[in-house]
């Protein structure tokens, strides 16, 4: 996964693009997973206020590592890979903001199913 800023026009109106690039790489059986946000409105067309609202439990893989290892040390690889829509548990995860994302570093076994 790689996430990059960019920063703008620096003195004298010239353009100055600096890329600075941070690459994070879960370690083990654990995924980076994006939150994706629920309906704002119920569907009778209710809007459901930000304080009313609970946390999706559905998001997209970001990052995989590589596998967990078994008792004879071999690597068993994940069965998500990055771009898969998954369900967790309400409290699976850590929160982690990286370059102002909000992200959710978790287990593999903290996720419930891959929505196809």
């Amino acid at each position: 996964m790689r996430l990059q800023t960019h920063t703008g026009r620096q003195g004298g109106g010239r353009d100055f693009r600096k890329r600075e690039t941070m690459k994070f790489r879960p370690l083990h059986d654990r995924v980076v997973v994006k939150r994706i946000e629920g309906e704002e409105k119920t569907k009778g067309g209710i809007i459901i206020p930000d304080a009313a609202k609970e946390k999706p439990q559905e998001g997209e893989i970001v990052a995989a590592g590589p596998g967990a290892r078994d008792e004879s040390g071999k690597l068993v690889p994940l069965d998500v890979k990055a771009g898969d829509r998954v369900l967790f548990g309400k409290w699976s995860g850590t929160e982690v903001k990286i370059d102002g994302e909000d992200l959710l570093i978790m287990k593999e076994s903290d996720i419930m199913g891959v929505i196809a």
